[in-house]
């Protein structure tokens, strides 16, 4: 497990880890999902599941097999017991339930639950990928992402704006200032990040929330 965080991808990474359990199949999104991994705890082993066709991802050992990559390309290694098969059942893994976690990136998360991932205005893109079957058939969804867009806008919104990837499918959004748990009643400020003031959460998210009690009583003394 890596302790140094330096930067605020580091910092969602690992905060993201610590909500996964031993034995979990996990799915992970291209970017800053990958990285969970090496911040999991030492007694918590995850099984990485890929849409492209892999269950039992690992680091790299060796030689890299150019044959062997993740769902966004990346080159990987495969744990003993791992398999390999086609799309056809890759997706039937997903859509079947047998995905505890996906963790995903986000463009836009709203206080509905709603996610919008995969559209960039002005930008060719290929499309989203497996991302609306893994938000629909995933035990849990968490979305790992830096609270504001490059431009300075909040990313935790009212109401998204983009096109969606999945309508009330987050469960919990994970960003470098703080942890919100999605509810029928709207976000719950689950959480600050390490150092992190309250009032900094306020000003940076755009959507409603209302506050985990143990954060008043902490700052209250």
């Amino acid at each position: 497990m890596i302790n140094t965080l330096v930067n605020p991808k580091q910092v969602i990474a690992a905060r993201v880890a610590k909500e996964l359990q031993d034995g979990d199949v996990v799915n992970l999104g291209i970017g800053l999902p990958t990285m969970v991994p090496n911040y999991l705890p030492e007694n918590v082993n995850v099984i990485l599941q890929s849409e492209n066709g892999y269950i039992g991802l690992g680091p790299v050992d060796g030689d890299i097999d150019p044959d062997l990559v993740n769902a966004g390309g990346q080159p990987s290694g495969i744990n003993p017991g791992g398999a390999f098969f086609d799309s056809l059942f890759s997706f039937e893994l997903i859509r079947g339930g047998h995905v505890d976690v996906t963790v995903l990136g986000g463009l836009e998360v709203d206080a509905k639950g709603n996610l919008a991932n995969w559209m960039v205005p002005g930008k060719m893109v290929p499309g989203m990928g497996g991302a609306m079957d893994l938000v629909t058939g995933a035990k849990k969804v968490i979305v790992a992402m830096e609270h504001m867009a490059k431009n300075g806008s909040s990313k935790i919104l009212e109401q998204c704006r983009l096109p969606l990837t999945g309508k009330g499918v987050v469960d919990l959004i994970v960003t470098e200032l703080a942890v919100f748990r999605v509810t029928a009643e709207g976000l719950v400020l689950k959480e600050l990040q390490d150092s992190v003031e309250l009032v900094t959460v306020k000003e940076k998210t755009e959507a409603a929330f209302t506050i985990n009690p143990a954060i008043l009583k902490a700052k209250n003394g």
